[in-house]
Formats: structure tokens, sequence, C-alpha cells
């Protein structure tokens, strides 16, 4: 049994990082699909799809490196735990690095990256911070 599913994604992809996997497998659910789309709008990874599988569906990421093969993803960090919360409203939200990197944010309107969540001036739960 898993206690933390979003703590097994992050950690697949800092895996899969470290050893320049071009694509990654994770089981799939609507948080994390979330959290793929930002990566993805954000541009950490190419693409993802989700496969049906039995007994469940997965989670396709295709990782993005860059043109010499530098790794985009360089820090990828779990914040909100789920024996620690961590809530931050729009105006608490900094940028990571001074804007190089993102902080993905759980809001009322569906998974998010902090530069959204100043923009329309909502929070929510702070997932993790990518750089």
């Amino acid at each position: 049994m898993m206690t933390d599913p979003i703590a097994d994604m992050l950690t697949r992809i800092r895996n899969s990082v470290s050893v320049e996997h071009h694509v990654t497998d994770i089981p799939t659910s609507k948080i994390k699909r979330g959290v793929a789309e930002v990566l993805k709008r954000e541009g950490y990874i190419l693409d993802f799809e989700e496969i049906e599988g039995n007994p469940g569906n997965i989670l396709r990421l295709e990782l993005k490196y860059g043109y010499n093969g530098e790794k985009l993803i360089q820090h990828i960090k779990r914040i909100s735990k789920p024996g620690r919360r961590v809530y931050a409203k729009a105006k608490e939200l900094r940028p990571v690095l001074n804007g190089m990197g993102i902080t993905v944010i759980s809001s009322s309107q569906g998974v998010i990256s902090d530069r959204e969540a100043r923009q329309r001036g909502i929070g929510g739960e702070v997932l993790c911070e990518i750089y």
C-alpha cells in the first residue's frame, strides 16, 4: 500500500532523469495527470499520454533534455506531505530561483503552477517545487 502517490511520481521522475531515460511510466490518477499537464506547460517534459492497462491505467511521461543532453529537471522536491500539509495564499508564493523554477499548487481550480496562481490570485496546497 502506497501512502504518498505524488512522492512516488516525483521519485520515478527523479530516478529516470538521473539515469537519462527518455520515458517513464507511472500509475495514473487525476492529480498526477494534473502535475504532468503543469510540467508539460512549463516545458519540463515533452509530452505525456495515458495508456489503458490492466489492472490500471499508466501515465507515460516523455522526459525532456537540453540540446547537449543537459538535464532540465535538476531538482524535484515534495513540499506538502501526508503528515504535514503545506498551504499558501497567492501573495505568499515566491518565485523559485527568481523565476527559473516552478512550484506546483493544487488549488480549487485544479493543479497549476505558482506563476498561474499569482496571476489568478488564488492559493492552495503546495505539492512540489521543480528547477
